[in-house]
């Protein structure tokens, strides 16, 4: 599996960096994995899995479960997953919105599992990895995902045809000891997460009216000019690039400033995450867009 380059409408380009919590997933998982291995793999499935029938005994297990895996294929798969869907997440969210997004994807696998199969025991990031695609496509519906690095499809298609898979598998497949539950409802953890509680608080805010996953090109930084007069600097810029007005003033001093101000925006939202931003950085965000459509 891997990634293709995308279009500007898309919004992502496709450069990954190893994210902290990402890296931290991985690590931990791997760690676990093999410190189960050279050790006791039943002690591990028995006291940190997830057996919603024993749920009480152990409540601890509706988070450890997500760090133990069955062998290795299973964690390698769930990591590699998490590395290419998980950075780019991580990357527009920041870390605290995707770490509570990812467990709270693993919590609804449990919960789903709790209802749906009481008496059976469950291991694995699936469910929170699970999550993580479903978050992808709804950020990068076109993104085009190489399947075996070969077959191209469009990351909403490969988590429509996943969640079908699940679907079907959970209620009427063969017993092939795999947590189909899990998967599902990982799939509808994150489905009312980005719905009703998208992480940064803003449900794209600063992509304006795009629609379902698509985002408003950010300008690049341009040097700016020379300062304004204090007091000028004191005023919202927001109101600055209204009193603006017409087109002599967009392309003037207003529009270097607003530069210098979204570059800056943009910064903070790299190192904070979204949900960082003040109403008065959200305002400029906003009239970038305005104005970027209106060009």
């Amino acid at each position: 599996m891997s990634f293709g380059s995308t279009t500007a409408s898309s919004g992502f380009g496709f450069g990954f960096t190893l994210t902290p919590w990402v890296k931290r997933l991985i690590i931990a998982n791997a760690v676990i994995f093999l410190v189960g291995t050279v050790t006791s793999p039943t002690f591990f499935y028995h006291w940190f899995g997830f057996t919603p029938a024993e749920a009480l005994t152990r409540p601890w297990g509706i988070i450890t479960y997500m760090f133990i895996h069955g062998n290795f294929l299973h964690v390698a798969l769930n990591m590699l997953i998490l590395f290419f869907f998980g950075a780019p997440l991580e990357q527009k969210w920041g870390s605290a919105d995707f770490l509570k997004f990812y467990v709270a994807c693993g919590i609804g696998g449990a919960l789903l599992s709790f209802i749906f199969a009481h008496s059976a025991s469950i291991i694995g990031a699936s469910a929170a990895v699970y999550g993580l695609m479903l978050a992808f496509a709804w950020n990068w519906p076109n993104a085009p995902i190489y399947v075996f690095g070969i077959f191209p499809v469009k990351a909403k298609w490969l988590v429509a045809f996943l969640f079908v898979m699940a679907f079907i598998s959970s209620f009427g497949g063969p017993q092939d000891n795999i947590a189909h539950f899990a998967h599902l409802g990982g799939l509808a953890a994150a489905f009312l997460y980005l719905r009703f509680a998208p992480p940064g608080g803003t449900s794209n805010r600063f992509a304006g009216t795009a629609g379902f996953g698509q985002q408003v090109a950010i300008v690049p930084r341009k040097d700016s000019g020379s300062a304004e007069p204090d007091a000028r600097k004191r005023e919202p810029i927001h109101r600055r690039l209204m009193r603006a007005g017409g087109r002599e003033g967009r392309e003037d001093r207003p529009e270097k400033e607003l530069l210098d101000e979204v570059d800056r925006i943009l910064d903070k939202i790299s190192a904070s995450g979204i949900s960082s931003l003040t109403s008065e950085e959200r305002k400029v965000l906003d009239e970038v867009s305005r104005r970027r459509q209106m060009d």
